[in-house]
């Protein structure tokens, strides 16, 4: 039986859980992927002022793949709050340290700027590989 509608007489959301496996896919293909999902714009019911995205559990993010030069020349910068500790990173070196980030980094960019946001990023888990513990959510 399919749903016309996430929307159900009493106002809840009904939220499914997708299974997206990054090994091989380019890393903003893949990110714009994830926040469709998350902000529900896959869905006839989307509307902006409403949070009814599903969860997205993203395996293999070590293996997402760049194109070009962006490997060295993707510069993540970050800073610590004293004087002159603007802080840099590239893309290489983030993916060794902790791929996930990169990943979040990505889908955080792409998801509106409002009190959603860290709403939606709480239904994303991450993981690099291709274990997780969310296997009876998935049907």
């Amino acid at each position: 039986m399919k749903l016309r509608s996430t929307i159900t007489k009493k106002n809840t959301v009904i939220r499914k859980w997708h299974l997206i496996d990054l090994s091989g896919q380019t890393l903003g293909r893949a990110c714009v992927k994830i926040a469709h999902i998350l902000m529900g714009k896959d869905k006839p019911s989307f509307s902006f002022q409403r949070d009814d995205g599903d969860y997205v559990i993203a395996i293999n993010t070590d293996k997402i793949v760049v194109t070009g030069k962006k490997l060295t020349d993707k510069i993540y910068y970050h800073h610590t709050a004293f004087a002159g500790h603007l802080k840099e990173m590239s893309l290489k070196d983030m993916m060794s340290k902790d791929s996930r980030q990169v990943i979040m980094h990505g889908v955080n960019g792409m998801l509106s700027k409002n009190k959603q946001r860290d709403r939606r990023l709480a239904r994303l888990k991450l993981f690099t590989g291709s274990e997780h513990p969310y296997g009876d959510k998935i049907k």
